[in-house]
């Protein structure tokens, strides 16, 4: 049995003009061509679209579509791949969501969020650049700094530190539980994370940190930061670092 491009469109649920485009590069061609130019697609055409919507799905470019699906013409191992990344993909937004979830809660509660949750479910780089694009932006427009960048070698020394974010809040819990700011539980959590920086790549001195957490206090986007945290958390932790 054989459907017209209209008859496929509308299954599909995609443009009649994607199916000609798909066409003309040759990545869906038609069953039949009649003799008046009407494109006609049968069993297997349908088949190879629906592999190409999945990968389309999973934000693959056409010239990659075409490549892998010329290079593995077997539709059942095309299939078993396209289910592995989707489920991988499906897994992603359900975190992606509840991270979601959480900071809207936690926006209506006035609780803050571990700042590690704040980036559950960020595992490429285009999801890292997303989430700094507030900070990327304030950075180039006050400072005239190039734009933070996150490249795709990065993401996972990024998710690390992300992990090891839980520093500022467990400085915040030491504010709020009354630990001063010379403490040996509050000096020691700054040593902890200027080690763990400087074993992930990011030379870090106790001065250069000190110097870090004044900016802090000094830059309006900053301090708002942490002092959504905990009021006061920009100064303790500049009392910290300096004692």
């Amino acid at each position: 049995m054989l459907f017209s491009v209209k008859e496929v469109s509308e299954m599909a649920d995609v443009t009649i003009k994607t199916l000609h485009h798909y066409h003309k590069i040759g990545l869906l061609m038609p069953s039949e061509i009649s003799e008046a130019g009407y494109r006609f697609y049968g069993e297997k055409e349908l088949q190879r679209l629906q592999e190409i919507l999945f990968y389309r799905e999973l934000e693959f470019s056409l010239v990659q579509i075409k490549e892998i699906m010329n290079t593995n013409p077997d539709r059942r191992t095309i299939l078993e791949k396209q289910e592995a990344l989707l489920i991988s993909k499906s897994r992603r937004l359900h975190t992606l969501i509840d991270t979601i979830k959480l900071s809207i809660t936690s926006m209506k509660e006035g609780i803050p969020l571990e700042n590690k949750q704040l980036f559950d479910g960020f595992t490429n780089e285009q999801q890292w650049n997303k989430a700094l694009e507030e900070q990327s932006k304030h950075l180039e427009e006050t400072y005239g700094m190039e734009p933070l960048s996150v490249q795709e070698a990065d993401v996972q020394k990024m998710n690390e530190q992300a992990a090891e974010a839980t520093f500022m809040s467990n400085m915040a819990d030491s504010l709020r539980t009354g630990v001063k700011h010379n403490d040996a539980k509050a000096t020691d959590l700054i040593k902890m994370h200027i080690d763990f920086l400087n074993g992930h790549g990011h030379k870090l001195s106790a001065l250069d940190f000190a110097a870090q957490t004044k900016f802090f206090l000094q830059d309006d986007f900053h301090l708002s930061m942490l002092e959504s945290q905990k009021t006061g958390l920009a100064y303790y932790l500049a009392s910290a670092a300096s004692g």
